[in-house]
Parts: C-alpha cells; structure tokens; sequence
C-alpha cells in the first residue's frame, strides 16, 4: 500500500498488477539506465520491467560465446554515475561485465521491479484513454502455470530492447538438413564440446573474429567462411594490475581523469571511421596492414585476401590481437567462395568444394534494422509501426516516433557508434526520455492524460539533415555491405556525428518539436478533463507555452583539470592519512578500541 505517498512513488504491488505508469521493455543497460533516472530524477517507483531472459544485462546475458568481450576500454563501459573501478582487463568480458550490470542492480533494488521470462508481444495505443495496452507472455517460472499471458495498460512505454536482440539466421539451401550440430553466436551450446570436432563458421565479423582464436585449439580444423575482409587493427589487451585497480578504486581523481582522456581519443576517432580520406582512415589502413604483414610473413596472396577494398568505417572495424595468428594456423582454411548449399555432412561451395563439418557456427549477426521486431506495435488511430516506417526506420534524435505517443526507445534508428562507447548515448537518451515521462506524469497528476509524440515535419527535417551527411560518409561506400544499412542502401543505424553533438542534442527539450494527441477523458480525483490533440504540446503541458526544459549533459570529455586531479589526489591522501590516525589513536593512548 502506498499511504499518503504520491501515486507515481508508490511500486507497483499485487493489487495492481497489470496497471503501471511505465513500463520498460528490456533489462540490459539501456533499460537498467531508464529505471535508475526514474527513480533518481522522477521519485517514480511505478514502473515495471519486462524481461524475456531470466536475468539482467541484456546482450551481455544473451551473447555467452567463446571469447566473448566488448571493443571499447572497460574504463569507457560503465554508466557515469555508477564507474568501476575494478575492472580486471583493459577490454571487459562478457562475464565480467554481467558480474557488473548484476551489481548496479542489486545496489538499486532493480529487481523488484523486473518480471523476468516475459515477453512483449505486442504494444497498442488506446486513442480513448491516451494510454498504452501491453501484451505479455510468460514463459518460465511458477507464473507461466496460472498466468501465460496477460496485458498491462501504462501511461508511458520505453523500448530498450537495442539493436542487436534477435539473431539473423542466414538464408541457405538445406540448412535444415544439416545432421550435426549448429548454433547461432548469440545462443551458444556451452553443454555441446568441441574437442576434436572439424568446425565451420560462418561470418568473419567481430563476433567471429573473437571466437575463432578461442576455440581453435580444440577443434581437429576450422574453415572460415568469409564473404568479405575486414579492417582489423591491434586491441593490445591485458589485465589491469592490482596497484592500478587500487589507484582508481581510492583516488576517483585519476580514474576520472583516465576515463575523460580516454573518451578524447575515442573522439578523436570518429573521422578515423567515417572519413576515409582522413589521416586517422590512413592510420586504420597502416596499422591493419603492418599488423596483417607481421603476424602473417612472407604470404601475399593472403594479405590481398585479408585486405578490404573499401573505407574504413563502411563496416565495423574489428580490434583484436588474435585473429591473424588464428588465420595463419596451419588447422585453419579460409574460403572465400560462395556458399551453395549446406548438406547432411557440411557445406557445399558453388565452385562444386565439399567441406565435412561436425559442427557449424553461425556469426552472421543480428537482425539490425528490423527495429522492435518481433513486437507488434500500433499507436494512434490505429496506425501500425510497419506503416509508420514503411520507407525505413526513422525516429526524431533516435529516441521518439511520429504516431506513436508517449512512447520513447534506446539505441533506435541512427543512434549506433563506430568509435565511441554506446553507453555515452544511451545516458543521454535516458535523461531526454524522462524529461518526457515527467511531462506526462504531471500532466496526470493535474487530473489530465496527455499524449506526447514528435510532429512529422521536424522528425522528417532531423532525419534530411543526417542523412545528407551520412551519405557523405564511409558509412556509405557501395563496396561494401554492412548491418549499418537496410535494403535499399539507407543507412539507418548509425549516428551521424560524435558523442558530444549528440549529448549536446539532448541535453534539452524543445516542446515545439512535438505535438498531443486527440484523447479521451481522464478522471483524477474527481476532476476530468479532455486532453487537446494536434496542438503544440508546449502549450498542453505548461499553458504558459514553455518552449523547452534544459536537462544538461553528462560532461566526461576533458572533465579533470591537472588542479583538480593534484588537489583531489591530495584530498584522498589526507583523508587516508586522517583515518591511518584516528585507527591508531587508542593504540597511542593506550586506550582499547
């Protein structure tokens, strides 16, 4: 029971339990964020989280494969507000970073929140009530036995379920055929061994690049299925020392510091991938090639195999240390002919090679444009998202969708990252989505249901102007075929600038850039009133026609000054000195502690 707490401050319990102020789809980093600023910006508890997985964390819970980790350094791949400073290895694994998701959520009370094994089938807006209706589907647990399936009616619905959720699997002729064993990266068979096995992967992507050298030493052979090369260049990964862990762990200063200057060159970065007549594109070319050369001596022919013919950016360049030396393993083939027809046996190349498998991998990605999918969604007057998006994904700074009120997503249209960490973004966009959530909370509490979506004609101009400047980039270049595109060449993935632009972007709400929906009435406390459609929404939610509400960002780029880091370096040794004392004080004294 919530006593005289405000309504949006009290959790949702069993009495009403399929009725919540907002729902979350998602319970990785994205959706963990949400969560936290609504409890740290909006005091609001009334939240649910659906989980179709069993645990937090997301594509980290997910993605289990051999030799699993993330590209970008472990100093970068925390939330700003909640850093760790005892990652174990310059780039973090997948376990590792679970272990951390799992601590955030423990230290604030997330579970609570979270219904695990449940999936969101669909996602209908209700023109009557201005409220979402949210179909649900329970598949594990003691829940699925009495309650299968059910729906939620929530004022406000955020999608944090990213970019890389639903496997692609590849469209092959007789891959159901096969009588081995085959797996999808992303649902890896930890029971199934490979010792001994002859192995294909298909994909030489980043997810390939770090199971090949990992799995390698078991298998009796590997052959690499490689449809195109990619740039690579060095990770130069290792453990980070305990002095170091301890020096981040009790002098913040330095641990800002390198985290701020780390963040610098990851922007820096930025025309490295997106500019391939840059000095930075040069470098990636340099380093890949001395690095190729290196590992791989005195052979040509497959240097010229390995080397991409496009820019560096079109296609996710891969860091790692280790694939080149797993190419160049005598036990390793490498096939660059297409790809017939899989059989009972393995898999059958057009230029008439059989190779034997007992096992076959599938690292061929994620189904990246299909945003949502597999989730029916529907919003005003009836109009279904595949509709809405009917020539493309788009959404106005990646966030909200025209015809879709009240609804706010992460990691959506043109929100990923070549060179930085996403989670830099996905901070940002937690921040503007509450800022939403807080206008239709208010509006609530003043006995009034308000819909809030962004107008067609400035989603439309926000989207001409990036992609006037994506088509400019490597993103872009025809020789190449990536998951940053849909069908038609639309690029419809990838962000258009650096981190800052895009933190700077939302680090406001513009109010003219959305509009409210014709709804019903709401009856709050005896008070009714009809939310007004088609009209400024700066005019519905503050009358006075507020134009826009800061928010601020989150500054980390050059954030420590040498003053700061000298004088809070000081700071730390003196408090560590002052408690070295007072400890030994009754000692001194000859007092007992």
């Amino acid at each position: 029971m919530g006593g005289s707490q405000p309504w949006p401050q009290v959790p949702v319990g069993n009495k009403d339990h399929t009725d919540a102020a907002v729902v979350i789809i998602g319970a990785g980093i994205s959706g963990m964020c949400m969560a936290i600023d609504l409890i740290k910006r909006n005091q609001c508890h009334n939240f649910i989280i659906v989980e179709k997985s069993s645990s937090v964390g997301g594509t980290w819970h997910d993605n289990k494969y051999p030799g699993c980790c993330c590209d970008v350094w472990s100093m970068l791949y925390s939330y700003s507000f909640e850093q760790n400073p005892d990652w174990t290895r310059e780039y973090p694994g997948q376990e590792e970073i679970l272990d951390y998701l799992r601590n955030v959520a423990r230290k604030y009370n997330l579970y609570k929140y979270i219904r695990f094994n449940t999936s969101v089938e669909g996602a209908t807006w209700d023109d009557s009530k201005n409220r979402w209706t949210v179909d649900v589907k329970v598949t594990g647990g003691k829940d699925a036995e009495f309650n299968p399936a059910y729906s939620i009616e929530c004022d406000f619905l955020v999608s944090a379920v990213g970019q890389l959720n639903q496997p692609r699997y590849p469209d092959i002729e007789g891959i159901e055929n096969f009588k081995g064993k085959i797996m999808h990266s992303a649902r890896w068979d930890w029971s199934y061994s490979l010792e001994g096995k002859n192995v294909g992967i298909i994909g030489n992507g980043a997810t390939a690049a770090q199971i090949i050298p990992e799995i390698l030493p078991s298998t009796s052979g590997l052959t690499i299925y490689q449809r195109t090369p990619n740039w690579i260049i060095p990770r130069l990964d290792g453990p980070v020392s305990p002095l170091r862990r301890a020096v981040y762990r009790y002098l913040p200063p330095v641990r800002w510091r390198i985290r701020s200057s780390m963040m610098d060159f990851r922007e820096m970065f930025y025309d490295a991938v997106t500019d391939g007549k840059s000095d930075f594109a040069d470098i990636i070319r340099t380093s890949c090639t001395d690095m190729m050369k290196a590992q791989i001596p005195d052979q040509p022919e497959l240097w010229k195999t390995l080397t991409p013919d496009y820019n560096p950016g079109c296609k996710r360049v891969i860091i790692t240390d280790d694939y080149f030396p797993a190419i160049a393993n005598p036990k390793t083939t490498l096939e660059t002919n297409k790809i017939k027809r899989i059989t009972e046996t393995g898999i059958e190349l057009e230029d008439g090679t059989h190779h034997n498998h007992d096992m076959i991998v599938l690292a061929t990605g994620f189904r990246t444009v299909e945003f949502l999918y597999p989730i029916k969604v529907t919003g005003t007057q009836n109009r279904a998202l595949g509709d809405i998006w009917e020539g493309g994904a788009s959404a106005l700074y990646g966030t909200t969708v025209p015809s879709l009120p009240n609804f706010g997503m992460f990691y959506g249209p043109n929100t990923n990252l070549g060179h930085n960490s996403i989670i830099l973004m996905i901070e940002a966009q937690s921040r503007y989505l509450n800022t939403l959530v807080s206008a239709v909370l208010d509006g609530r509490n003043r006995g009034e249901r308000v819909g809030l979506m962004p107008t067609q004609r400035r989603t439309d101009e926000f989207n001409d102007s990036i992609q006037a400047i994506l088509k400019k980039s490597s993103f872009a270049d025809p020789a190449c075929q990536s998951w940053y595109k849909n069908k038609e060449g639309r690029i419809t993935n990838n962000w258009s600038g650096t981190v800052v632009q895009y933190q700077e972007m939302l680090a406001k709400v513009n109010w003219e850039d959305f509009e409210t929906t014709a709804g019903g009435v709401a009856k709050e406390g005896g008070a009714q009133s009809a939310s007004k459609g088609g009209v400024n929404a700066s005019k519905v939610v503050f009358g006075s026609g507020k134009q826009e509400t800061r928010i601020g960002r989150v500054r980390e780029e050059s954030l420590v000054s040498n003053t700061t880091l000298v004088v809070g370096t000081l700071s730390a040794v003196a408090a560590g000195a002052a408690w070295v004392f007072r400890s030994s004080l009754p000692k001194r004294l000859g007092l007992r502690s």
